[in-house]
Order: C-alpha cells, then sequence, then structure tokens
C-alpha cells in the first residue's frame, strides 16, 4: 500500500497573518503606552506632594512646641536634630518630630525658606530638573489638593 502524500497549504502562517497580528499589536501598544509612560511621572509627583504634606505637619508641630518655625539655615534637619544654632529651640522634643528625613522622587533633599516667599515657611521639592527656583518645583503653595 502506498501512502499518499497531500501537496496542501502548509500548517503555518501566511506573512499576511503575521502582518495583520503585528499591526494590532502596534495599535493596542499605541494606545496603552502613553497612560503608561505617563503614569511615573504623576507617581513621583504624587510622591512629593505627600511628603511635603508630611513635612508641614512636623514643621508644625515644632512650631507649636517652639514658637516658631526653623530658619532656612537650621533647615529640615531641625525636624530629627536639635538645632545648635541661634534662636535655639525653647521646648524641643527629646527624639525629634520625625524619624528621618525623606528625599524627593528625584534622590534631593527637600528644601525649605523660612520665612518663606509664599507663606510663613515654604517646603518644596526642587522637581525633577534638581534645581530649585525652576517652573517644575513642587511646593507647599502648589499642591493641587489644596484646590489653588
Amino acid at each position: 500500500m502506498k501512502k499518499s502524500v497531500s501537496m496542501g497549504r502548509s500548517a503555518g502562517f501566511s506573512l499576511l497573518e503575521i502582518m495583520v497580528v503585528i499591526a494590532i499589536i502596534g495599535l493596542i501598544a499605541s494606545l496603552i503606552l502613553p497612560n503608561v509612560i505617563g503614569a511615573g511621572e504623576q507617581a513621583d509627583r504624587q510622591k512629593a506632594r505627600t511628603d511635603i504634606v508630611s513635612l508641614e505637619n512636623a514643621l508644625s508641630q515644632y512650631r507649636l512646641d517652639n514658637g516658631s518655625y526653623p530658619t532656612t539655615e537650621q533647615g529640615l534637619d531641625a525636624l530629627i536634630n536639635e538645632p545648635q544654632v541661634d534662636p535655639r529651640p525653647r521646648n524641643y522634643r527629646r527624639n525629634g518630630y520625625i524619624n528621618r528625613l525623606p528625599l524627593d522622587p528625584w534622590n534631593q533633599e527637600y528644601l525649605l525658606l523660612s520665612p518663606g516667599e509664599f507663606g510663613d515657611v515654604d517646603v518644596f521639592s526642587a522637581g525633577p530638573d534638581t534645581t530649585p527656583g525652576t517652573d517644575d518645583d513642587i511646593g507647599n503653595w502648589n499642591l493641587e489638593s489644596r484646590g489653588d
């Protein structure tokens, strides 16, 4: 007995079918990727806002205990270490006001300006460009959650 060999289509995908699948994947990627890429930057900005609010709360406690905010020279370090330069705090908490100072999402220290340009104190991150005083700074004066 002879087996008949069929010379029909092979069991693979044609070039046209592969091109259609690639086009569909490209279309889906073009719709999803912009949202995913923008989410990282938005998450960084939200982290900075959250940190700034926490630092503001600690600064408020410092002011309640000591009658004034730390100076720009004393900086945010005054929240974890008792300042040794005048004006010295009159009623500094034994363990400070926070456990450690956070870094902003761009691995820079948060900054304190006291007295501030926008309020009693300005607490801010220099933002993605890491240069203070530019339009990408994120500070307690421009937090979106306040509705400003």
